[in-house]
């Protein structure tokens, strides 16, 4: 049979590259992995950030189809691990059951949260703040990128953080996300009553700015519906950098660890 691979999702404003020492933790421990990037990212981060237009207008539906069928290529299970919009992938494809089991780190919120907190809309605002980005792709600055990304860091750290890894990404899966509880079929509806699916975990940094941990608890509960497994774990002080800071490792393990509960082996 088949073992198992994990597909690393991420979310708004960083590469996919940015999973590299995720990918390399993980097929250390016996797992396979991928890590797709966007509709339109190229392969390089500096080829990337020379033609954020080529990401441009993707949405929310654009993304979980284009995971989807990276999924259907892979020979046997897979188990999705997404982080910010990344996360709210891995929901949805978890509860369309194109993936075993999922993992959902600071994920973007979904149909059905109510919470608003002023952090997550000062995060958003440089991208909200235009409607006319609705339609294009679009980076942060180092100054926006401490706030909605590093606000739990050093500045320096943040900025070298910025410089690594971030990338335009595009801007209509916030303008989808922010309308979501307006529309009846929102692209950012997720099948949370579904109780046939796989295992789920949600994991929050509780002083993240870009999804603050209430809304990330706002998500967990609408889950409660269901009787498959869902699950959510806290990071006491850490940020929305959580996946890419120096105690990335801690979150990696934890999810390792989350995995092996499961009895999901690589």
């Amino acid at each position: 049979m088949p073992r198992s691979t994990i597909m690393f999702v991420h979310g708004l404003w960083l590469s996919a590259q940015s999973w590299r020492p995720w990918q390399d933790h993980f097929e250390q421990n016996g797992w396979a992995t991928l890590a797709p990037g966007y509709p339109g990212e190229a392969a390089t981060i500096e080829e990337t950030r020379a033609n954020p237009d080529a990401q441009a207008g993707h949405g929310i539906d654009d993304l979980v189809s284009h995971y989807c069928d990276a999924a259907r290529a892979v020979d046997g299970p897979v188990i999705a691990i997404g982080h910010s919009f990344g996360g709210l992938v891995a929901e949805k494809m978890l509860g369309e059951n194109a993936v075993a089991a999922a993992i959902a780190i600071d994920p973007a919120p979904i149909k059905g949260v109510k919470p608003l907190p002023f952090a997550q809309l000062r995060s958003a605002f440089p991208v909200l703040g235009n409607p006319t980005n609705k339609s294009k792709a679009q980076a942060l600055t180092a100054k926006q990128f401490r706030y909605a990304f590093g606000n739990a860091l050093t500045p320096e750290e943040s900025d070298a953080l910025w410089e690594q890894w971030n990338i335009p990404s595009p801007g209509r899966p916030l303008f989808e996300a922010a309308s979501a509880n307006l529309k009846r079929n929102s692209p950012a509806k997720v099948a949370t009553d579904n109780a046939d699916r796989g295992p789920l975990l949600i994991m929050s940094g509780t002083a993240d700015h870009t999804v603050p941990d209430k809304v990330t608890r706002a998500a967990y509960t609408l889950y409660a519906h269901s009787e498959a497994s869902t699950e959510l774990q806290q990071f006491e002080g850490r940020g929305h950098s959580l996946t890419i800071d120096h105690g990335w490792k801690e979150v990696a393990d934890a999810c390792l660890l989350w995995l092996d509960s499961k009895g999901l082996a690589g």
